[in-house]
């Protein structure tokens, strides 16, 4: 295979994960990563390109097969609900209507668990409009993750993730039947279903992954 990746995110917990795995897979000759500082990583096939995410371009002539958007930050994090909301809900538009530009077929993206319209929380309810637009940019293949809180090192550090994280870990293993659903997921297991899913074969046009089938990629 000769594929082009495009991904943006690949400095966060799950989208540092992601590159390692596209950098290594023989399916892509080339991994276009759009990032605002350095990540460090050096990679004969990595194309790393630092950037203001309000301006996102390629090359004319530039063709991307895959798009993965690895995006995200958090409402204490970011400062405001706006200043959130265009890193999780604009930014991927953008990503999305740019990756269609340059003739990408695949587009696969992180949303959060509970996402819905009527949800009492904000952050869920983006999570549901972002799913709803990119929809409607109508990729031939869009993929559609919904981890629940996410496990693993963050160059970052949030003090109430972590918290969670230790939290989660402890309840975990009594978390079955209806609750498994909601059990924690490393970052690095939505990365390789990401690369799992880029890879596969599916006949529909929007696939939902949901974090309990998440965990058996």
């Amino acid at each position: 295979m000769s594929r082009v990746a495009l991904i943006a995110g690949a400095t966060g917990l799950v989208g540092s994960h992601l590159s390692e795995i596209l950098l290594k897979s023989p399916e892509y000759i080339k991994v276009i990563s759009f990032v605002r500082r350095e990540s460090g990583m050096k990679h004969e096939k990595l194309d790393e390109r630092i950037i203001s995410f309000d301006g996102m371009k390629l090359l004319p002539h530039e063709e991307i097969d895959d798009v993965f958007c690895c995006l995200g930050t958090t409402i204490k994090k970011a400062g405001t609900k706006h200043a959130f909301k265009k890193v999780d809900y604009e930014y991927p538009i953008q990503l999305g209507k740019l990756g269609k530009e340059h003739g990408a077929r695949q587009y696969l993206v992180i949303s959060s668990i509970g996402a819905k319209p009527e949800s009492p929380f904000f952050y869920s309810q983006v999570k549901w409009n972002l799913e709803k637009e990119l929809k409607e940019l109508h990729y031939p293949s869009l993929h559609i993750f919904r981890p629940s809180l996410l496990l693993g090192e963050r160059q970052e550090f949030r003090l109430g993730e972590k918290a969670g994280e230790i939290f989660s870990r402890a309840v975990r293993p009594v978390m079955v039947g209806r609750l498994k659903r909601y059990r924690s997921i490393p970052g690095k297991q939505v990365a390789y279903g990401m690369y799992r899913a880029a890879i596969g074969t599916y006949s529909e046009e929007v696939t939902i992954h949901e974090s309990e089938q998440i965990q058996e990629f």
